[in-house]
C-alpha cells in the first residue's frame, strides 16, 4: 500500500507537494457513512481511492508523469549507461532548472512500512536513502550522498547486518543508477521486495500488455473478467485469445551511429475474438468493439488483479472511452476491495459528491502565480460541509482548480471575425 508521496522540481512542480493517502480525521455522518472507502493498516486509516481534479494546465498529468517516472527508476536504471539522460524536466522558470528534483515515498511491503528518497539532476543521482520500521521503530537500511566525498565509504552509510556486503553493491553503483535497482539486481532480499513493489504492486499503466503478462491474467481471470464485463452492461458472453508468433520485420535502430534498419524477427501476436449475447457463435475480432468496451476489457483484466492482490493502480484521465457510470463502477471495485487503491485524475464532476467520497479523497491540483503546480485537498477546506453542493462550488471556482474561461460574445467574434 502507499501511504504518502512527495515531489519537487518535476515538470510544472517547483516546490514541494505532498499526496497523503492516509485518511484525516473526519467524524461527520456522511465520512461515517464510507467507511468502505477506508481501510485500517496498524491503526492508521488509509484511503482506498483518490481523485485528482484542476483544469487542463494546472498540473495533475505532471504529477502522475513523475510518479510513474520515478517508479520506473528503481527497476530500469540498473540499465542505464554513461550517456543516459533521464526522462524528466526540471522545474523551467525561477532557476529551478540548475536545482535538484525530489522525490519521497512511503509505503508497505509484507506488513513492513518504508520510506524511500532520492534526489537527481538530469544526468546524475546525487542523493538516496532508505528507512524502514521492522519492529514498529525506524531503522535505516542505507543512505547515500554522492557529493560527501570521492570514495564509496565517504558517499554511503549502511544499517548494521540489513543489506549484505552492503558496499559490493556500491562499487557497481554508477551516479547514473540507484543504489537500491543495482542491489536487487545482485540479489539483495530487501532492495528486492523494493523492486517488485515498484515493478508488480504499484502499477503505473492499466493496459500495457507484453504477450506473457495479457496470456497468465486472462489464464488467472478469464471467469472473474467476463462477470465483472457483464455487470457493467456488457453483452460479450465470452472470449478466446490465440498467442502465437509470425515471421515479420522489425524496425531496429543503431544509438550511436543513429541509423535505422529492418531486420527478419519472430513477431508476437495476440488474436483475441470476442462472442455477444445476440449471437454467441459469431465472433468479433477485438478491433471491431468501440474504443470504450476494448478499454474497459483491458483496464478490468488489470483491476481484477490489482483488487485479489491489494495492489496500486495509478491513472491519469479515468473517464476517457468510459461512460461516468462505468467510473463510478470501477470506484466501487475498489471500495469493495480489502486493501487496493485508486489513483486517478478526473474531469468528472459528477464524482464531486460527499455521498460517493471523504473530503480528504478529493484532491484539487492548481496553476500558481509563479507558474507552479500546487496540490491541496477538500481536507484542508474545513469551512466546507458536508450538507454543501460540492460539484457546484467546485464549477464556481471555490476550489481555484478550473480554467478561467472568456467566453464574451466580443470575444467570441474576435475569434470568428479576425
Amino acid at each position: 500500500m502507499v501511504l504518502e508521496i512527495r515531489l519537487s522540481n518535476f515538470f510544472s512542480v517547483n516546490e514541494e507537494v505532498v499526496l497523503d493517502l492516509r485518511a484525516g480525521n473526519i467524524n461527520t455522518a456522511k465520512s461515517k457513512s464510507l467507511s468502505k472507502n477506508i481501510f485500517n493498516y496498524n491503526d492508521l486509516d488509509v484511503l482506498k481511492t483518490l481523485a485528482l481534479y484542476g483544469s487542463n494546465t494546472s498540473g495533475k498529468t505532471n504529477i502522475i508523469k513523475t510518479i510513474r517516472f520515478c517508479n520506473a527508476m528503481v527497476y530500469e536504471s540498473h540499465k542505464h549507461n554513461e550517456n543516459t539522460i533521464f526522462n524528466f524536466k526540471p522545474f523551467k522558470f525561477k532557476g529551478y532548472s540548475n536545482e535538484p528534483s525530489h522525490y519521497f515515498i512511503r509505503f508497505v511491503i509484507k506488513g513492513i512500512e518504508y520510506k524511500y528518497s532520492f534526489s537527481l539532476s538530469r544526468t546524475k543521482i546525487l542523493t538516496e536513502s532508505l528507512y524502514y520500521y521492522p519492529n514498529g521503530r525506524k531503522a535505516k537500511v542505507f543512505e547515500r550522498d554522492e557529493n560527501a566525498g570521492k570514495t564509496k565509504r565517504e558517499k554511503y552509510s549502511f544499517g548494521t547486518s540489513v543489506i549484505k556486503r552492503p558496499f559490493d553493491v556500491a562499487e557497481n553503483t554508477s551516479n547514473k543508477t540507484l543504489y537500491i535497482s543495482r542491489a536487487s539486481q545482485m540479489d539483495r532480499e530487501i532492495p528486492k521486495d523494493i523492486f517488485n513493489f515498484f515493478h508488480r504492486d504499484f502499477i503505473l499503466h492499466h493496459s500495457n500488455y507484453g504477450k506473457s503478462n495479457l496470456e497468465s491474467l486472462i489464464k488467472a481471470y478469464k471467469n472473474q473478467l467476463l462477470t465483472a464485463l457483464q455487470f457493467a452492461d456488457s453483452d460479450i458472453v465470452d472470449f478466446k485469445v490465440n498467442f502465437k508468433k509470425e515471421k515479420g520485420r522489425s524496425l531496429k535502430a543503431n544509438l550511436d551511429t543513429e541509423e535505422a534498419f529492418f531486420v527478419d524477427d519472430e513477431l508476437e501476436k495476440i488474436e483475441l475474438k470476442t462472442y455477444h449475447k445476440f449471437s454467441p457463435n459469431t465472433s468479433f475480432d477485438f478491433s471491431e468493439e468501440s474504443l470504450g468496451t476494448q478499454k474497459l476489457f483491458l483496464m478490468m483484466l488489470t483491476i481484477i488483479d490489482i483488487v485479489k492482490n491489494n495492489k496500486t493502480l495509478l491513472v491519469d484521465e479515468i473517464e476517457d472511452s468510459l461512460h461516468p457510470k462505468i467510473v463510478d463502477y470501477i470506484i466501487e471495485i475498489f471500495n469493495a476491495s480489502s486493501e487496493a487503491q485508486l489513483i486517478f485524475s478526473t474531469h468528472n464532476t459528477n464524482l464531486l459528491d460527499l455521498d460517493k467520497f471523504r473530503k480528504d479523497q478529493i484532491w484539487f491540483v492548481n496553476k500558481k502565480e509563479d507558474g507552479g503546480s500546487d496540490l491541496y485537498s477538500l481536507y484542508d477546506y474545513s469551512d466546507f460541509r458536508d450538507t454543501m453542493d460540492l460539484e457546484k462550488a467546485y464549477l464556481q471556482g471555490r476550489f481555484d482548480s478550473i480554467p478561467i474561461v472568456n467566453d464574451s460574445i466580443e470575444n467570441l467574434h474576435s475569434i470568428i471575425n479576425e
